[in-house]
């Protein structure tokens, strides 16, 4: 159950990190940017939230697997979109089909690198909790 908290956690920081390294690469660092950074974190937090269980990226046995890797990018790849329509709902604009194409592929990749880093602390703790009995 801990370990599940800690990915929870860490998809939750992972997505606030690439939003913001989305900004930086935009130079658009500064506070007055704070509430087009919430507005573009998110949606982004709750399209993932709400996508994932559906490729089981909860689930022990598939989130300690790398060869499951490839559903985080399937999940991201059709969260984005949602991400992007929430977002230009909070900003009344329109959806930019590029900005949807970079979200998700950043994204994917993001996420990708989090849960792969995710999987050896989980192989790690086990390793260790093996060794213990």
């Amino acid at each position: 159950m801990k370990s599940k908290k800690l990915l929870v956690l860490g998809d939750v920081f992972a997505i606030a990190d690439l939003t913001i390294i989305g900004f930086v690469i935009h130079g658009e660092t500064e506070a007055s940017y704070l509430s087009r950074m919430a507005a573009a974190y998110f949606p982004v937090l709750i399209a993932w939230f709400l996508i994932t269980p559906w490729f089981g990226l909860f689930e022990e046995l598939v989130i300690t697997n790398p060869k499951n890797l490839w559903r985080v990018v399937v999940a991201v790849l059709l969260a984005a979109p949602f991400a992007a329509v929430l977002r230009s709902a909070l900003l009344n604009t329109s959806v930019p089909p590029l900005f949807v194409l970079i979200l998700g592929g950043s994204n994917a990749l993001g996420m990708m690198l989090w849960r792969w880093i995710y999987i050896l602390i989980a192989q790690r703790i086990k390793k260790i909790k093996t060794r213990q009995l």
